[in-house]
């Protein structure tokens, strides 16, 4: 594993289990295996890092949530089955991405809030092929109850993040619920 993404793995956890303010540069470096000024030779600091990894859950999320099927409920249970594996896979950061976009600096703030609109809309559109007949105040309504519902995954206990079958059983659940505005 390269030193960056060692940096970064350890960083989530980190800001994970102490906050992104209650991690030093120098416990970060020491659970990374390198002095706290080691870390400077990768990122500029905590800053850009916490950025680095905004952009990275991201990258990965606006990627799945571009429409692939021809179908829109086939799409739609594809997205919500993709979010809640990387929910689960990736609690730490998922938990860090929900609970420190506010220690996010400017010029990071700013690119990550624009990508977040981005994703947003993705989801948006994804929510009002499933629902043609939606108002765009229903279809806003759906997305963050569905995006709600998987990322608190991140903060659910262990075991039940673990029950077998959770993205079938997440996408079922998303499903009826939207039936809620098809009726």
């Amino acid at each position: 594993m390269d030193r960056s993404r060692k940096i970064l793995d350890i960083a989530a956890e980190l800001f994970y289990e102490k906050g992104f303010h209650g991690t030093s540069v120098d416990e970060l470096g020491a659970r990374a295996g390198l002095t706290g000024p080691a870390i400077y030779r990768h990122f500029s600091g905590k800053d850009e890092i916490l950025a680095t990894l905004f952009d990275e859950a991201m990258d990965e999320l606006i990627r799945a949530a571009q429409p692939v099927e021809e179908d829109a409920d086939t799409d739609f249970e594809r997205l919500v089955r993709h979010h809640v594996e990387f929910a689960v896979r990736h609690r730490h950061l998922v938990n860090v991405t929900q609970r420190e976009d506010r220690s996010l600096v400017d010029p990071w703030r700013r690119k990550v809030n624009r990508r977040r609109k981005l994703y947003v809309g993705c989801w948006e559109t994804a929510v009002a092929r499933c629902l043609p007949t939606a108002t765009p105040a229903e279809v806003a309504v759906a997305t963050q109850t569905c995006l709600g519902t998987i990322f608190s995954i991140a903060y659910w206990p262990n075991k039940v993040s673990r029950t077998p079958g959770l993205a079938e059983l997440i996408v079922r659940l998303t499903n009826e619920g939207l039936d809620a505005f098809r009726s």
